[in-house]
């Protein structure tokens, strides 16, 4: 399983073995890479992807990015291009993908419509809350915009469920 994505996959916050794909290793009983990058954008996760595919040949690839590019205030057709390049990137090779929606910086905390759509798009199995969630409460984060310890075990837990619920 390859993890794919910005800070909020790298771990940002929280010891390396505290971040959710770590937890999430433990959870399934499975190896799961950690593919995030702080502070990456989208269009640097496109031309990354593809090594990363060829490198670890995942069965699935867990897509979690946006934020830094809704930080930067880069245009949401942007960001859901290149959300789609990756999914096909991850598709060919041959590897199942799942969506997880970043909400857009500011009060109410919830992901963009363009993730839904993307999901709808390719039929992928999509998570639109659970970050949404995580960020809205600060009991669970480290600093405005990254999770702490507790913070990405409750996402490795949502993520555990989703994948044991749709495998």
């Amino acid at each position: 399983m390859l993890a794919f994505g910005d800070s909020l996959t790298s771990g940002e916050g929280a010891d390396e073995e505290q971040s959710y794909p770590a937890v999430l290793a433990r959870l399934l009983g499975c190896e799961v890479v950690n593919g995030g990058v702080a502070g990456e954008i989208t269009q640097q996760g496109v031309a990354r992807l593809p090594e990363m595919l060829l490198d670890h040949r995942p069965q699935m690839v867990i897509i979690c990015f946006g934020g830094n590019d809704m930080l930067r205030k880069l245009d949401d057709e942007v960001i859901t291009r290149n959300l789609r390049e990756m999914i096909r990137a991850a598709h060919q090779a041959k590897a199942d993908v799942i969506l997880i929606g970043v909400p857009r910086p500011g009060l109410l905390l919830r992901a963009p419509s363009f993730y839904q759509e993307v999901a709808e798009e390719f039929g992928l199995v999509y998570e639109d809350k659970i970050v949404a969630k995580i960020l809205s409460r600060p009991t669970l984060k480290s600093d405005l915009i990254h999770p702490n310890a507790k913070g990405y075990r409750r996402l490795a837990e949502r993520l555990a469920d989703v994948i044991r619920k749709n495998s």
